[in-house]
C-alpha cells in the first residue's frame, strides 16, 4: 500500500492510450450538454436527438438515422433487422468485432447464425469466399438463409485497416445480385473517410445500413447512430425500445455527440500522423516489432521479438510505472490506439518510455 502511494505521488503525468474510449468530454460538450434542449425520445420528441441524427443521415447519405446508447446495440439491431426471420444466416469476418466482441448477441437474441469467413491482414474477405460462403436456397430444408453481409470499416483487429471504396463497391454488388444486405459497422468509418480522403457517404454509398460510434475517435462521451432506410429506422427504432435502448431526455448526450461530429472529424488526420510517427519510433527499438506500412488510421500492434527477455505483461507494468497506459493483447503483443486528447508531446514521451523500458534509458515521468 505504501509503495503504492509512492507511485502515485511520483506519477504526475498520465498518456492513456489503451483505446480511442477512454477520451473525456472536452469544455464544449459539456457546456452543451448542459444547455440542451430536451424532451421525451422515446415518444420522438427530442429535438436534439432529432438535430444528431439528421446531421448523421446528411453525413453518410442515407434516408434518416437513429442515436443508440452503444456501437453493440448498434450492430445487433442492424443485424436483427435485416435477419428478422429466426435462422438466416449473416456472412461476417472470421476477426470482426460482431463475430468476437459482442457477446454472440445475433445468435443469442436473433436467432441468426454467423457465417465467419477469414479476414485478410487488411481487414477485406476474399470476394470470391465471400460468394462461396453465400447458402444455396435449394438447400433450404438443411441450411440456415443467407440474407446479411457484414464488413468492419476500420477493421480494428487488424490494425485499423481500412477497406477502399472499390473492395466495399463489389461487395455491395454482391449482396445485391444475391438478394441481400450489407451492414457496415462503422465504428470507425469517420478514420477510413479521413484516410481515404473521401466522403464518408461515399465510403457506404453501397451499405444499406451503417452504425457510425461518435464515443471511439470523435471523443464523444457515449452513443452510435444506425444510418440507412426510413422504412429501415422505423423498424430500429421498435427494437432499440425491445432491447432496453430507449433513453427518454437524451439529447443531452447527443448534444456531446454533436459537438464531436463538428469539431474532431478534423483533428483524426493529426491522430493519423501521431500514429505512424510513433509505430516507425517504437519499429526502430530492439525487441520490438511494428508493421508500419499497416498502420493506416489511429491504431497500433507492437509485438515483442521472440527471445527478448521482456514480455508484454512486464512491458506494460514498465510503462504504467511512467504513466503510460496501453492494451496488453497477449504474451507477446501490445496495442496502443491515438485519439485527439494525445498531442505529439505525449507521443514523443511515450517513445521515449518505450526505449527506457527496453533499452534503460533514464526517463521521468512529466518530461
Amino acid at each position: 500500500m505504501v509503495a503504492e502511494k509512492h507511485l502515485l505521488k511520483m506519477v504526475t503525468r498520465r498518456v492513456d492510450l489503451r483505446s480511442d474510449t477512454v477520451t473525456k468530454p472536452t469544455e464544449t460538450m459539456r457546456a452543451a450538454m448542459a444547455a440542451a434542449e430536451v424532451d421525451d425520445d422515446v415518444l420522438g420528441n427530442d429535438p436534439t436527438a432529432f438535430r444528431l441524427e439528421k446531421e448523421m443521415a446528411a453525413i453518410a447519405g442515407k434516408e434518416a438515422a437513429l442515436f443508440v446508447p452503444s456501437g453493440t446495440m448498434g450492430n445487433l439491431i442492424s443485424v436483427l433487422v435485416h435477419c428478422d426471420i429466426r435462422g438466416s444466416e449473416v456472412i461476417l469476418g472470421d476477426n470482426s468485432h460482431i463475430h468476437i466482441y459482442e457477446n454472440g448477441g445475433i445468435a443469442t437474441i436473433g436467432g441468426v447464425h454467423p457465417r465467419p469467413v477469414k479476414n485478410n491482414p487488411d481487414g477485406t474477405m476474399d470476394i470470391d469466399s465471400i460468394v462461396s460462403a453465400i447458402r444455396d436456397p435449394k438447400g433450404e430444408l438443411v441450411y440456415p438463409t443467407t440474407r446479411l453481409i457484414c464488413l468492419e470499416n476500420t477493421h480494428g483487429n487488424t490494425g485499423g485497416r481500412v477497406l477502399s471504396v472499390e473492395y466495399t463497391d463489389k461487395v455491395g454488388e454482391i449482396a445485391k445480385k444475391h438478394g441481400l444486405k450489407l451492414h457496415i459497422d462503422g465504428a470507425r468509418i469517420f478514420n477510413a473517410a479521413v484516410a481515404l480522403g473521401v466522403p464518408v457517404s461515399r465510403l457506404v454509398q453501397a451499405a444499406d445500413s451503417v452504425s457510425v460510434c461518435l464515443s471511439k475517435g470523435l471523443g464523444a462521451p457515449v452513443g452510435t447512430v444506425i444510418v440507412g432506410s426510413e422504412s429501415f429506422i422505423k423498424k430500429a427504432r421498435r427494437l432499440r425500445k425491445t432491447l432496453g435502448g430507449g433513453m427518454r431526455q437524451v439529447g443531452v448526450l447527443c448534444a456531446a455527440a454533436f459537438v464531436a461530429v463538428q469539431e474532431n472529424v478534423g483533428k483524426l488526420e493529426a491522430d493519423h500522423k501521431n500514429a505512424k510517427f510513433l509505430a516507425d519510433g517504437l519499429h526502430k527499438i530492439k525487441g520490438l516489432f511494428v508493421d508500419v506500412a499497416s498502420v493506416e488510421t489511429n491504431i497500433i500492434f507492437i509485438d515483442i521479438e521472440e527471445g527478448s527477455k521482456m514480455t508484454a505483461e512486464k512491458l506494460c507494468k514498465n510503462l504504467e510505472e511512467h504513466g503510460i497506459v496501453v492494451m496488453k493483447e497477449s504474451s507477446s503483443r501490445i496495442r496502443i490506439v491515438l485519439h485527439h486528447q494525445i498531442s505529439y508531446d505525449d507521443v514523443k514521451f511515450t517513445l521515449s518510455c518505450f526505449q527506457n523500458a527496453l533499452n534503460g534509458v533514464s526517463v521521468e515521468n512529466g518530461n
